[in-house]
């Protein structure tokens, strides 16, 4: 087997990947009202379905999901997916 096909494939699988983790934290972001945002102490719902949906866009549209504008958007998505969501979450449990 070949290094460098070995190492394409493995770039192809973590750039869907990280495109599968940003495109969950930005739908998921937008299924939460803006007072929830307000309540649970976080941005708000425009900054982060900003930040997400740039970081989505970004995602795709850059080559190389190990760029520098990738990778700030990727911390910010699990960011998002550790600190926001469960607090909305746990906001709208009932």
């Amino acid at each position: 087997m070949d290094f460098f096909a070995f190492q394409s494939g493995l770039m192809l699988l973590v750039f869907f990947g990280l495109l599968l983790v940003k495109g969950f934290a930005f739908v998921t972001a937008l299924m939460f009202s803006a007072e929830a945002y307000e309540a649970a102490g976080k941005l708000t719902k425009v900054a982060w379905c900003a930040i997400l949906g740039l970081g989505f866009a970004t995602q795709l549209i850059l080559p190389g999901p190990l760029g520098i504008l990738n990778l700030a958007f990727t911390i910010a998505a699990f960011v998002y997916l550790a600190d926001v969501r469960p607090a909305l979450k746990g906001l709208t449990r009932r």
